[in-house]
């Protein structure tokens, strides 16, 4: 059966385009706010705030992202959450002097808990869009290697127009990306109901508009722990995505500290975002073709196997290779988890589905980001990094013990075409 390409149906254009102008502008501001923070204050304390505060509305809110992405209209949500973005970052002007530097922390706070409740609607509204047969799993590919590219590209823009124009010019940038998505996403055709599994009302959505929102996250985790293989999925990823984040956290020192300069890391990541794309074709076919649960423990084990290879490189060109070997199973591990999940959650649940995954996400991404670099200094860079690796290999065990073999979930029609 062929596949049919997701950037052929009109709203996962908007949908797409939307996501990548919003991650772009996201991304430009992981270098340059914590920058203007240290040139302000000269504080290294005051620049780890920052990063804390980016990451605690995931923590703090992920669940309840989720009830309202089940709740209310998820188009409508997902431009609030634009707007919110280009107004909060927009604060970030205000902090000139160490006492005004709190206001970042909020500008900070602000665009963090509009991305937490942006997601969990983004990824709700795709399968709605596309359906759950192969064109959902062409969109997660593109999808998937479009974070990954404005993941690495953002980051060095933002810093390089830091430095060249002043975090004016950044936040502008930001707040205009901002905009450009809730632009793109109002483009997009509104999704009934019934359709985009959105309940205002009645039995079907649970606890109902009227319900707790305690209630409404509880009946999301209740799905969770209820579903054998969605409950192993997110044991295992948990695990991996915290290997995959010490193993990123190290990735910076281990390419200074072996290939001589922030050069050859710049290769490095170019390699791996090369690997990404050449491997989102193969993703896609992979998933609709094989059980999630052979599937993904394959490219788990590989994503070990690559990291392994590319830390005990001794040349540049041996690790150029492994990077673009990393990269190939890498996306198939983000594509097949998302497919897995959109496709076997019931619409209504979908966000707060998601919304858990998401949180857990956070969580394993935090605990990596520490724990890789603290073992680093404990045991020495070789050793943190060989131990990441053995942590990923592991949760290729954790899927294949976990996940049952037949997991396969039914594929829904697409509900409308546009």
């Amino acid at each position: 059966m062929p596949h049919a390409h997701a950037l052929r149906v009109r709203d996962f254009r908007y949908l797409w385009a939307a996501g990548a102008a919003g991650g772009l502008g996201s991304s430009m501001l992981v270098v340059a706010i914590p920058a203007h923070v240290y040139a302000v204050t000269g504080s290294v304390l005051a620049t780890g705030v920052t990063l804390a505060f980016e990451h605690l509305p995931s923590l703090l809110l992920g669940p309840v992202s989720g009830v309202l992405a089940d709740r209310w209209d998820r188009r409508r949500l997902m431009i609030a959450t634009n707007l919110v973005h280009a107004l909060a970052i927009s604060v970030v002007l205000l902090a000139r002097t160490p006492e005004t530097i709190w206001l970042v922390y909020v500008a900070v706070l602000g665009q963090g808990v509009a991305s937490v409740f942006f997601r969990p609607a983004a990824r709700a509204q795709i399968p709605s869009v596309v359906g759950t047969g192969p064109t959902l799993t062409s969109a997660n590919a593109v999808s998937a290697v479009t974070t990954g590219v404005v993941g690495l590209a953002g980051p060095p823009l933002g810093g390089l127009l830091f430095a060249t124009s002043g975090v004016e010019a950044v936040v502008a940038a930001a707040a205009a990306a901002g905009l450009l998505s809730a632009t793109s996403i109002a483009r997009t055709s509104p999704v009934p109901a019934t359709s985009s599994g959105t309940v205002r009302n009645g039995p079907e959505g649970g606890a109902g508009v009227t319900g707790s929102v305690g209630a409404a996250v509880r009946e999301g985790l209740r799905v969770v722990r209820r579903a054998p293989a969605t409950r192993a999925l997110l044991a295992a990823d948990g695990v991996y995505l915290l290997a995959n984040a010490s193993l990123t956290a190290l990735l910076i020192p281990f390419g200074v500290a072996t290939f001589g300069g922030s050069t050859e890391v710049g290769y490095l990541l170019s390699a791996l975002g090369l690997g990404f794309l050449l491997g989102a074709p193969v993703s896609r076919r992979l998933v609709d073709r094989f059980a999630p649960r052979r599937v993904i423990a394959t490219a788990q084990a590989l994503v070990g196997v690559a990291f392994l290879l590319l830390f005990n490189s001794t040349s540049l060109p041996a690790a150029l290779a492994s990077a673009v070997l990393l990269g190939l199973p890498g996306v198939t591990v983000l594509v097949a988890v998302q497919t897995y999940v959109q496709r076997a959650t019931p619409g209504h649940l979908l966000g707060r589905v998601t919304a858990v995954f998401l949180t857990v996400e956070a969580a394993a991404t935090m605990t990596g980001a520490f724990a890789g670099p603290a073992l680093s200094e404990l045991s020495g860079l070789p050793v943190a990094l060989n131990a990441a690796c053995a942590v990923t290999l592991l949760s290729s065990l954790v899927t294949l013990c976990l996940l049952p073999a037949s997991s396969r979930p039914p594929r829904r029609p697409r509900t409308a075409i546009r």
